[in-house]
């Protein structure tokens, strides 16, 4: 999903606050995800597990107002327009409580930005556990194959400030699309440089191809990929090529392995029990567990923002977004968070786990 699609509209939120509203004690919520389009693998289950949210917030009935944008930027910021000018809504979960994995969405917290929150935790994040569980398993060189589009990009940046750190050396780097139909001149100078591991830094199914042919051209060393793969599309795709991957992840997709003292095994176990149960076996992702911890986040930030207005009001709107920068130790479904004025995210290490796939099932990877 592209940066820009949550960019742009992210501009516009401070008009919430300023919308003229007439007061009312209903608590309206603007969706704006990718249901169909290329990003729908995310956008589906993270609209399921939106659908299984309570229908009050902090005791105020809330309405749930949900659009499609089809994966287009253009018509993401169209559903916003839409969402603050017809429907009114009150706080907007797309752009302003975002899903998506990169920083740069809320960080430098200046400007518009302070009006943006997120939910996944960090690729800076993903890529320090990844390279502690590196240098754990005595990697020394990496071979780099990602994205050729921000995604890639960023995962280089941050994987490379963390290899060099911990004094593992990038040793190639080859990038690719990802409707590539073919990745092997890219595979064969990545195995040319003899790397004890290779890290693929992409998302979804589109990241089985880089994997599948270095297994087919026999590459033995150890093979990560980013906390993008966690879908179960990914595993069937890719099956016993893909058995045996590295991964960073957060508590969600790991969480009937996880070790019975992590602080969010009890939300995420839940969690993942009422969706599966709701939608089958091994269905759940990180992205659903991502959109499980709004509920969390905004009752929390409502419960306080009440005393200074009622739903539909601009004192109301104001202190929501006040509010959602003091939460405290509050335990989601994918980490515990601690928010400020100056982190809009809040997620520290405890919400960045490593996995490993097993017999066909991603699993907590202990260190």
């Amino acid at each position: 999903m592209k940066l820009s699609k949550f960019m742009r509209p992210a501009l516009m939120f401070s008009a919430l606050a300023f919308f003229s509203a007439a007061a009312s004690a209903q608590l309206k919520v603007g969706i704006d995800l990718s249901s169909t389009g290329p990003a729908a693998a995310i956008g589906i289950t993270s609209k399921n597990a939106m659908l299984m949210w309570p229908k009050t917030i902090a005791g105020q009935q809330a309405e749930y107002i949900i659009l499609d944008d089809g994966s287009d930027p253009g018509a993401a910021v169209r559903n916003i327009r839409k969402l603050i000018t017809e429907d009114k809504v009150d706080v907007i979960v797309g752009p302003k409580i975002t899903l998506i994995g990169s920083a740069s969405v809320v960080e430098p917290q200046e400007g518009k930005k302070v009006w943006a929150f997120k939910m996944a935790q960090t690729d800076r994040a993903m890529a320090d556990v990844m390279t502690r569980t590196m240098v754990n398993r005595n990697v020394k060189t990496v071979g780099f194959i990602g994205f050729a589009d921000s995604y890639g990009d960023s995962w280089f940046n941050e994987f490379s400030k963390f290899a060099e750190l911990r004094h593992i050396k990038v040793v190639a780097s080859e990038r690719f699309n990802r409707t590539d139909a073919s990745v092997t001149g890219q595979i064969l100078k990545l195995m040319s440089a003899k790397p004890d591991a290779v890290l693929i830094a992409g998302a979804g199914t589109p990241t089985v191809l880089p994997e599948r042919t270095l297994i087919e051209r026999g590459y033995k060393g150890a093979i990560y990929q980013t906390h993008g793969i966690a879908t179960p599309e990914f595993i069937k795709l890719g099956g016993k090529d893909v058995e045996g991957t590295l991964f960073p992840t957060q508590p969600v997709v790991v969480a009937r392995t996880l070790p019975s003292d992590h602080p969010s095994k009890k939300a995420a176990l839940a969690f993942v029990d009422a969706y599966e149960a709701k939608y089958g076996k091994g269905s759940v992702t990180q992205f659903a567990g991502d959109a499980a911890g709004v509920y969390p986040r905004l009752e929390d930030a409502v419960a306080r923002a009440l005393k200074a207005g009622q739903p539909g009001t601009v004192a109301f709107r104001v202190a929501l977004r006040s509010e959602l920068e003091h939460a405290h130790e509050l335990v989601v479904p994918n980490g515990v968070v601690n928010t400020s004025a100056t982190d809009h995210v809040g997620l520290d290490q405890r919400a960045s786990v490593m996995g490993i796939i097993k017999n066909g099932q991603f699993t907590y990877l202990s260190q």
